[in-house]
């Protein structure tokens, strides 16, 4: 590990929402203040998930969190920690030998709920009390609000589940995003006319209601529009229990396959139906694509 001076932010920050955002941004301005590096700590699987163990579906993997944290709130380093080995860390180890000692910080930002260490032991109060018996600084964020509501991936996570991606947008402060490796399908949309890119989703990371979105499709080449259907495509498809999600990414000839693209949830167009025919699926995605171009077109004005 470099010895660099480090400003660090503790959490989970699943989703990257607004309400990590105003831990982001003081880790940002604490950076430029003592000269150090702007970093973010999280960790490899849901605390939630571990430490209850219920299935906690997640809005985001730990690419798609490091690439938010680095691309919109100007962190330098993402610090990715085991949970199981955190989890058994006495809470005031966790400051002083890993945070100070290991990682190099001289700042720490956390939020008003943040628990740490063995058994959740480490609290907000105790780590601003251990800062200062070591010297380290330490802000702790209150909650955030928007409209009256708790700025949480909970709340941002039903949003998503319910397909309203505008909600979930409001409160996260960015589309809701996916991302994930281009596999062979079957190849129906090329037949059609509106080849897709069929999407690896990440384990564990939840995916938006049923549905057609506009949306856009970031390529290693560029971004484009892209109409996405999220489901288990009914008028062809006999496993109704095989979710994918499938970009025709509009105005876009080339081979993705392989490689890993970043898909940004914009609005609903319509829910996922059966279609009577392969020709009635045809002409309802080429109306989903008029309907994608408009709505950028008057979004973009």
């Amino acid at each position: 590990m470099d010895n660099q001076r480090k400003v660090i932010a503790l959490g989970f920050f699943d989703g990257v929402h607004l309400g990590h955002g105003a831990l982001l941004r003081r880790v940002a301005e604490r950076a430029r203040e003592l000269d150090a590096v702007p970093c973010a700590f999280t960790f490899d699987r849901s605390p939630a998930a571990a430490l209850t163990g219920k299935t906690v579906p997640l809005l985001s993997g730990v690419n798609d969190r490091r690439n938010l944290m680095e691309a919109l709130y100007g962190i330098q380093e993402v610090i990715v920690a085991p949970f199981d080995v955190m989890r058994q860390m006495d809470w005031r180890d966790f400051v002083a030998q890993y945070l100070q000692k290991e990682l190099g910080v001289v700042h720490v930002v956390a939020g008003h709920d943040f628990h740490f260490g063995y058994k959740g032991e480490g609290t907000p109060r105790r780590l601003g009390a251990k800062c200062a018996e070591l010297g380290i600084g330490c802000d702790i964020i209150p909650k955030v609000e928007l409209d009256g509501i708790t700025v949480s991936s909970t709340y941002i996570r039903m949003r998503v589940a319910a397909g309203d991606m505008e909600g979930a947008a409001r409160f996260l402060g960015h589309p809701h995003v996916l991302s994930g490796e281009v596999v062979h399908g079957s190849e129906l949309g090329r037949t059609l006319g509106t080849p897709t890119a069929n999407l690896l989703v990440p384990e564990g990371v939840i995916a938006p209601a049923f549905g057609v979105y506009a949306t856009r499709a970031v390529l290693p080449e560029g971004t484009y529009l892209a109409v996405t259907n999220v489901g288990v495509r009914p008028t062809v498809n006999e496993d109704k229990t095989a979710v994918t999600v499938e970009p025709w990414i509009l105005d876009y000839h080339g081979d993705l396959y392989g490689q890993d693209i970043r898909v940004e949830f914009y609005t609903r167009l319509r829910p996922e139906r059966k279609f009577p025919s392969v020709q009635a699926l045809r002409d309802a995605i080429l109306e989903n694509a008029r309907q994608t171009r408009e709505y950028f077109t008057k979004t973009q004005n």
